[in-house]
C-alpha cells in the first residue's frame, strides 16, 4: 500500500458515516465546496476504509466546512476537525498530541485520549493513550477523566497516517452521563407476575417472545407466569417457549454489548391466587385501567421502593387481573388514563412509568464519574 501520509498529509476533516453511504456524504460536501468556490479534495472510503470520508486541502475554510457538515449532513455520524497530521510512529504521535494539548487544555480541565488504529503497528491503541496521556498531564497539570472529560483528544490512525483532533467533551454521545438517574438497583427489586397469553398457538409463542424480551431488557429480579384457572398445554407450552426464547435472545445481545455483568431474568410458574396469598405481607402493585393514575400516587410508590427489597407487580393478558385481588394490592395503578395497554407492551410501559415516577420523587441516585467521586472525597 502506498503511503497515506504522503497522499493525505493535508487532511483537514475526518467524517465518519454508516458503512455504504460514504459516496452520498462525499457528494454533498463536494457540492458545498463548489458553491462556495473552496478548493479541496473529498475522498470517500479512502484506500477502502469503509465508513470514512476525508476532506483535504480546504485550508482556512476548515472550520466553515466542518460546521456545514454538522449542520446539513445528517448522514455524518461524527465530524472531526484535524489539528495536525503526522507519520504514525508512536513518538511522533505523542509529540503532536502534547503540542496540541498546550493550546486546548489548561490545568483546570479534565481530558481523555481516544485512539483508533487501522492497520498494523508495533504499538497498541492503549500504548498511545497511556504515553500521550502522561505527556499531557505533565505539560498541563490537567487530570484524566475517561468517562466525562472536558476535552477529548482523538488520535485517528490510518496505516502510516495519524491525525490528531480535539473536541469538547459534551460533543461525545454517551449512554450514561453525569446527572442521569441510576435505575438498575431498583429494577432488580421488581418481580413481575404475568398472566399467560392464551389463544392461537403461534400467537401465544410470539407474545411470549415479546414478553420475555421486555423482561430481560430491564433485567428485573424475576418473572413469574401465573394464572388462576386451567389453561391448555399447547397454549401454555408455546407461550413459555416464547418467553424463554425472548429472554435468551435479549440476554445474548446484552452480554455482547454491555460493559458490565448482565443479570439473566429467572422465570417461575405459579398459581395467581396462591402467589398473592404467599406475598400478601409484601408490596403488591396491580396494573389496571380502574386503578389510580400512577403520577397521582408517585409519593406512595417512592415510599414502597425505598422501604422494600421486593415489589410484586401483577400484569394481566387478554383478561385483566381478577378484581378480588385488588383488595390485597398495596396500589392499583393506571399507567395512562383512557388507554388499555396491549399485553406485549405492558411490562415495558409499566417499568418506564414507574421509573419516571421515582425520578420525579428524587428517589434515584444520580450517576457520577469516578473522577467526580474522587474529587468529592478529596474535598470532604
Amino acid at each position: 500500500m502506498s503511503s497515506l501520509y504522503e497522499k493525505y498529509r493535508d487532511l483537514n476533516i475526518i467524517v465518519k458515516t454508516p458503512r455504504g453511504i460514504e459516496n452520498i456524504v462525499s457528494a454533498h460536501i463536494e457540492e458545498y465546496l463548489s458553491s462556495r468556490g473552496i478548493a479541496g479534495r473529498v475522498i470517500p472510503a479512502p484506500e477502502g476504509l469503509l465508513g470514512i470520508v476525508f476532506v483535504c486541502g480546504v485550508g482556512d475554510h476548515k472550520q466553515e466546512v466542518a460546521d456545514f457538515i454538522k449542520r446539513e449532513i445528517p448522514e455524518a455520524s461524527h465530524v472531526l476537525t484535524v489539528e495536525k497530521t503526522v507519520q504514525a510512529r508512536l513518538d511522533d504521535i505523542c509529540a503532536a498530541v502534547a503540542d496540541i494539548a498546550r493550546r486546548y487544555i489548561t490545568s483546570s480541565d479534565t481530558f481523555a485520549i481516544r485512539t483508533t488504529r487501522r492497520g498494523e503497528h508495533d504499538y497498541t491503541s492503549i500504548d498511545v493513550n497511556v504515553k500521550a496521556g502522561k505527556l499531557v498531564q505533565e505539560l498541563t497539570g490537567a487530570e484524566v477523566d475517561l468517562e466525562c472529560p472536558k476535552r477529548v483528544i482523538y488520535v485517528e490512525i490510518f496505516h502510516d497516517l495519524a491525525a490528531i483532533c480535539v473536541i469538547p467533551g459534551e460533543e461525545e454521545y454517551k449512554k450514561l452521563s453525569p446527572g442521569k438517574p441510576l435505575v438498575l438497583n431498583y429494577l432488580r427489586k421488581i418481580q413481575i407476575v404475568q398472566m399467560p397469553y392464551t389463544g392461537p398457538v403461534e400467537a401465544c409463542r410470539k407474545m411470549g417472545t415479546r414478553i420475555g424480551r421486555a423482561a430481560q431488557t430491564f433485567e428485573i429480579g424475576a418473572l413469574y407466569i401465573a394464572h388462576y384457572r386451567p389453561v391448555s398445554l399447547e397454549e401454555t407450552l408455546a407461550f413459555l417457549q416464547g418467553v424463554k426464547e425472548g429472554i435468551e435472545s435479549r440476554y445474548q445481545i446484552q452480554k455482547r454489548s454491555y460493559g458490565r455483568p448482565v443479570h439473566k431474568v429467572p422465570v417461575y410458574i405459579y398459581e395467581l391466587y396462591q402467589y398473592v396469598r404467599e406475598h400478601k405481607n409484601e408490596p403488591i402493585i396491580v396494573t389496571d385501567p380502574r386503578g389510580q393514575y400512577i403520577m397521582h400516587v408517585k409519593e406512595k410508590l417512592a415510599e414502597i421502593f425505598q422501604k422494600h427489597n421486593k415489589i410484586h407487580i401483577l400484569i394481566g393478558a387478554r383478561e385483566g387481573i381478577p378484581v378480588g385481588i385488588f383488595r390485597y394490592a398495596t396500589l392499583t395503578i393506571d399507567l395512562i388514563p383512557q388507554i388499555t395497554i396491549a399485553t406485549d407492551y405492558a411490562i415495558t410501559s409499566t417499568i418506564i412509568a414507574i421509573t419516571a415516577a421515582l425520578e420525579e420523587q428524587g428517589v434515584l441516585e444520580k450517576y457520577e464519574t469516578k473522577y467526580m467521586k474522587k474529587k468529592k472525597q478529596n474535598t470532604q
